[in-house]
């Protein structure tokens, strides 16, 4: 998909503040820096829409981008080892998850995983809450400059096992650095917004 036109919408905590238009959505899920915003970024074209930080936990409400006037990427917080409170890390699943589990505009949810290594426990939960709930997912491994093309076979197997992946799920291997993996993304993105 040619990326014309992108801007963030809103950045909300509840549902009362979702964007009240019927286009079809994509959340974004992942633990903390595990490259959310620059997967984003090089999605749209865009050096820094979404806000990318080496400091985890940075995103901390529901962030609606709209792209092309068409549809709308959803960034949720990352999980794992952010360094916030536990009752704000509670007050973020329950966002999260009541966004996941209510939002009719939901298409698929991009789970993305840094292939560098086995996805994490929080990982597994994740992917597990997804099925659980019947979510269409798109597994996005990011970080592939960061390992020899060599051994790029073996670090998916990792991710497709660990996750326990059912056949359905698309697995794509990413790089927000060489653009490697973004038109098979985009291809697949495109597939559930119809």
């Amino acid at each position: 998909m040619k990326v014309t036109s992108s801007d963030i919408v809103i950045s909300a905590v509840r549902p009362a503040q979702y964007p009240d238009v019927d286009l079809p959505e994509i959340a974004l899920a992942g633990r903390s820096n595990v490259g959310k915003s620059s997967f984003i970024n090089k999605m749209i074209n865009r050096k820094n829409l979404a806000r990318t930080s080496s400091k985890p936990g940075k995103t901390q409400t529901l962030n609606f981008y709209i792209i092309n006037e068409i549809l709308h990427f959803v960034d949720v917080p990352g999980y794992g080892f952010a360094k916030v409170s536990k009752t704000e890390r509670e007050a973020w699943g329950k966002m999260i998850e009541t966004y996941l589990k209510n939002r009719e505009q939901l298409r698929a949810v991009i789970l993305l995983i840094d292939v560098r290594h086995p996805p994490t426990k929080d990982d597994v939960t994740m992917y597990d809450f997804l099925k659980h709930y019947d979510l269409p997912t798109i597994v996005i491994a990011t970080k592939a400059d960061k390992i020899p093309k060599g051994k790029w076979p073996k670090h998916l197997k990792v991710v497709k096992e660990t996750l326990n992946m059912e056949k359905e799920d698309h697995l794509i291997l990413f790089s927000s650095e060489t653009g490697q993996g973004k038109e098979e993304a985009w291809n697949i993105i495109q597939h559930f917004m119809s």
